[in-house]
């Protein structure tokens, strides 16, 4: 094995949300927090498109507009007017993933918030789109949303409280905005709370989401810096981005890839994770010339000769990365693909040939690769 190999990774290691959809961690303790308040949430949230079961998953990818008007409704039904401020006061920066664990590494201030800005929409959803802005003295980091959501007043306290309470995670106890302005006009009455809440004064005036405080900060160490956490994510994500995975075709591939040794792989799960139904999966699939059980079995088959590469993985332990019950299934897959058995392509590792892609299925990426 190529010692390039052992340190790269062959694709992400999950899928990334497609345009207009976002992680469902967005409504992490919005369920808990509608029952504190006297009433069900599941209703609420079928209203709107969205499974109750489902966002229980936080990598799950839910649409950007369900996720708005549910905010708005229930901020209305439930006549609470900063829900957006009460649900981010239930979440913490955990709720960006990985690209909160970046920043935490990172080693200063500016360098968090460089790569707050440029793995958001690769990892979290594809419709922010952030910025830092600096002068002499003070720095801003912006936010807007590259798509019309409508009426979008909870999501902006929302996004306001967490982006916030990001800064404050990197920036140290001692961070303070000295100014937030938002992209909506909230009503006089929620100007004190919004000020309490945000720790700044609050600028009705701009009409842009932003947070201001000193440009000193940017310079600040970050007291939970990991320098080699830092290189390793942040070189992961960079291929993450390079490879615009956003294609149907390459979605599930990424979800096989990520779920293959669960032992529950399938085409429903798989739907359910891309927030689609399954005949459209197999729609979109088919317009590709390409079936899910296509895509499973080459995957499969990457898999297992990569595996079966590796010294230290027994033959058990390659069928059960695969998400086989048995060694026997695996070994009978394994022939119908090669000719050979496992064990046999072990032993002819050492020799030039190497097992090629099966007739059976080679063809659909072929023409897929070429643009056919």
């Amino acid at each position: 094995m190529d010692n390039n190999d052992f340190y790269s990774l062959q694709g992400p290691l999950d899928s990334i949300p497609a345009s207009r959809q976002t992680r469902s961690a967005n409504l992490a303790g919005f369920s808990g927090l509608v029952r504190s308040m006297g009433a069900d949430p599941v209703p609420m949230l079928e209203r709107h498109g969205l499974d109750p079961q489902v966002i229980r998953d936080p990598d799950h990818f839910i649409d950007c507009k369900s996720v708005v008007d549910l905010l708005e409704y229930s901020s209305t039904a439930l006549r609470a007017p900063l829900l957006g401020v009460q649900l981010a006061q239930c979440q913490d920066p955990e709720v960006f993933g990985c690209v909160a664990t970046l920043c935490r590494a990172a080693p200063t201030v500016r360098d968090a918030i460089s790569s707050f800005i440029e793995y958001i929409p690769i990892v979290h959803s594809p419709q922010a789109m952030l910025e830092l802005v600096e002068s002499k003295d003070t720095a801003e980091i912006r936010w807007r949303v590259s798509a019309e959501l409508g009426s979008n007043y909870q999501a902006n306290y929302k996004a306001a409280l967490l982006n916030l309470k990001l800064l404050r995670m990197v920036g140290g106890r001692g961070f303070r905005p000295t100014q937030v302005n938002l992209a909506v006009d909230p009503r006089l009455q929620d100007i004190p709370e919004l000020e309490k809440q945000l720790g700044s004064k609050f600028n009705r005036t701009r009409g842009e989401n932003a947070i201001a405080f000193p440009a000193s900060v940017l310079d600040q160490a970050v007291h939970t810096s990991n320098r080699l956490v830092y290189k390793l994510l942040g070189g992961y994500l960079q291929q993450v981005k390079s490879a615009c995975r956003t294609t149907t075709a390459d979605r599930v591939e990424d979800y096989v890839r990520g779920s293959l040794s669960a032992g529950n792989c399938s085409i429903e799960r798989c739907a359910m994770k891309l927030d689609i139904s399954v005949r459209t999966l197999q729609t979109q699939l088919a317009e590709d010339g390409l079936r899910f059980s296509d895509i499973l079995e080459r995957q499969r088959f990457e898999l297992a000769r990569q595996y079966l590469e590796q010294d230290n993985l027994s033959l058990d332990d390659v069928a059960d990365l695969l998400g086989y019950a048995e060694q026997s299934s695996f070994g009978r897959a394994f022939k119908r693909w090669t000719g050979l058995t496992p064990k046999l392509y072990r032993q002819q590792l050492g020799t030039p040939r190497r097992a090629p892609m099966p007739a059976a299925f080679s063809l659909a990426f072929a023409n897929r690769a070429a643009g056919v």
